[in-house]
């Protein structure tokens, strides 16, 4: 049977994955009776609830007499390692776009690196059923950005597929009316434009994983694509490492892909994707050789982290109450098996402490480890993200973003100077129908925190969209601290109404009363910039007088609800996050008030 080999790439909620679905139906992949759900790509809760692609997801389809791989990627920024080494597995590319929003920052990404490969594109309009849809518009962004990222002329006469993948319709026109059921005028497109991978059958084995997977029975396991020659369940091969060592192994299970299966064959040809065991530690980018032919491929490149935080065991009067596994064992073990299939974290145990540092790449990157672990039942505490900073030819530099901000007028004032005092430098401004856009350069500490204020100022109908630059000298007086202060407990036990209501005007709370808190716990946002400390325990007094004055019941505001990226974003250095798979608190290192208060003041006389 014949390959085809693609990737679907696109600007976070573009369609890709509601597109691999429906040619997952137009190509009857699934049995009459087999349960599926919309985006049966998205295998992990996380992502079904946010509707985002996490890690890429290899799938495959029959049409005609071709065996069709498709790679569906990540759309967000913090996943764009995962884009970069699927290209070196494919021979074009379907380049998803919406045909209102047009062309978006992670658009500009994701096609720069196809490009680079000189690979094929199909530009596929998506939405094309949205009232608000405009085609020819879009297909002009899609052109400029071409233009704009250097494409040839070849590159530059892409064909055009026009979809809505919601409603599982296509066809090769913008006219609406023309919309048909099914996938195929895309599928036949593939077929006609995407070229055949090149291969030699009988040359000596070469295959180079690009992404890892794990399963407790086999443990890691290595997808790729092969390059040349042929592969067999428990043919022993040699790997050429990264440090151009040689291992020799033998492949225990070989699997290749159909529909949403991995499916364990006993051998596969050059050109097919498959995924491989037995090597326990097999990583990006080293070569799988047929033995006494050792030529290792050029090594994948694989993007730094930009952005780490410390996770440490839970150390609050709390701890062990409601998560399972809360020892450091158990989460330095979690931790480091999530390396073993995401090669864009790392992790190092901090000295003499139960303690580590995560690194990756980007705050919804590391959040998104954080609720996978807190909802596998584990108990523990993180600090605030920060930036990893570079040494670049003797000088420290800095992560920087593209950044790209749709706002209505009326709010672009205030976005303009907090981005300002961020040190953001703005590129571009353009506005439209009562919307502006503008386009930021600005240091990736910048944008720490700064999602809240965002939502806060614009009421929620800012949209910022931001991808990695590059590195550049630091900028040391980039402002990204907390403004306001906070309220803090001074002892622990039960939130009362009768407190909660005494300390309403001091701030905003973040609990209600019936609460259980402790001596260091936040509990609220101060209106003023310094913290205060709160007795949030406190009851009323009873005594045999009779009030002059009737009681009136306490009526409370609604506390604020803050998600986990958002406390992410809002805590201080001096402060940690508590996540159990019951609850998320906000705490102070030093919980001891005194001590807490003895080194705010030398802190103080430092500065």
């Amino acid at each position: 049977m014949k390959i085809k080999n693609i990737a679907i790439i696109a600007h976070v909620d573009h369609g890709k994955t509601t597109l691999v679905d429906q040619l997952l139906q137009s190509t009857q992949t699934f049995r009459e009776n087999e349960v599926v759900t919309n985006c049966v790509m998205d295998s992990n809760d996380i992502e079904k609830e946010r509707g985002i692609t996490i890690l890429a997801k290899t799938t495959a389809v029959h049409y005609k007499d071709y065996k069709i791989n498709i790679l569906d990627t990540p759309g967000h920024a913090d996943f764009s390692g995962e884009v970069e080494r699927i290209m070196g597995m494919v021979d074009g590319v379907l380049l998803v776009v919406d045909a209102y929003e047009g062309t978006m920052p992670q658009t500009r990404f994701v096609l720069k690196k196809a490009l680079e490969y000189n690979h094929k594109v199909i530009v596929v309009i998506n939405k094309i059923d949205k009232p608000s849809a405009r085609p020819a518009v879009v297909i002009d962004q899609v052109l400029d950005l071409f233009i704009d990222l250097g494409a040839n002329d070849d590159q530059l006469d892409f064909p055009v597929v026009y979809t809505s993948a919601v409603n599982g319709t296509s066809s090769l026109s913008e006219d609406v009316a023309t919309q048909t059921k099914g996938m195929i005028p895309l599928l036949d497109m593939i077929l006609k434009e995407i070229p055949d991978p090149t291969y030699d059958y009988d040359a000596p084995l070469q295959f180079q994983p690009a992404l890892l997977d794990y399963n407790e029975y086999v443990g890691r396991i290595g997808i790729g694509r092969i390059t040349r020659g042929k592969m067999k369940v428990n043919e022993i091969v040699s790997c050429v490492r990264v440090d151009r060592s040689i291992k020799k192994f033998r492949i225990q299970k070989l699997y290749s892909f159909l529909g949403l299966k991995k499916i364990e064959v006993e051998e596969a040809n050059a050109g097919d994707i498959v995924a491989i065991a037995g090597l326990d530690d097999i990583y990006v980018g080293e070569t799988i050789c047929e033995e006494g032919y050792e030529e290792a491929l050029p090594l994948i490149q694989i993007s730094e982290p930009t952005v780490q935080m410390n996770f440490g065991t839970n150390t609050s009067p709390f701890s062990g109450k409601e998560g399972q596994f809360v020892t450091g064992r158990k989460i330095e073990e979690r931790l480091f098996k999530e390396t073993q299939r995401d090669v864009s974290l790392k992790v190092k145990r901090v000295d003499n402490k139960e303690e580590w540092i995560v690194s990756g790449r980007g705050e919804l990157h590391l959040s998104i480890l954080i609720e996978n672990l807190r909802r596998e039942g584990f108990e523990f505490q993180v600090s605030r993200p920060r930036v990893i900073l570079k040494e670049i030819d003797g000088v420290t530099c800095e992560p920087y973003e593209y950044v790209q901000v749709d706002v209505p007028d009326e709010y672009i004032g205030s976005v303009i100077e907090m981005l300002g005092n961020r040190r953001g430098s703005l590129e571009n401004m353009s506005s439209k129908d009562g919307q502006t856009r503008l386009i930021y350069t600005i240091p990736s500490k910048g944008l720490i925190g700064f999602m809240t204020d965002f939502l806060t100022a614009t009421r929620g109908y800012g949209i910022i969209n931001h991808s990695f630059l590059d590195y550049r000298p630091i900028q040391s007086d980039v402002f990204t601290g907390r403004k306001l202060g906070v309220l803090v407990s001074i002892n622990q036990g039960m939130a009362t109404a009768y407190a909660c209501g005494g300390i309403e005007d001091r701030g905003e709370l973040l609990i209600e009363p019936g609460i259980m808190v402790y001596e260091g716990m936040i509990v609220g946002i101060c209106n003023r910039e310094e913290d205060l400390a709160v007795n949030i325990t406190r009851e009323k007094q009873m005594t045999n007088q009779r009030s002059a004055t009737k009681d009136t019941t306490v009526v409370l505001k609604k506390p604020k609800v803050f998600s986990l990226e958002n406390y992410l974003s809002f805590i201080d250095d001096d402060e940690l996050v508590e996540v159990t798979p019951i609850s998320i608190r906000l705490r102070k290192m030093i919980l001891d008030t005194v001590e807490r208060k003895k080194f705010d003041s030398t802190k103080m006389k430092k500065h």
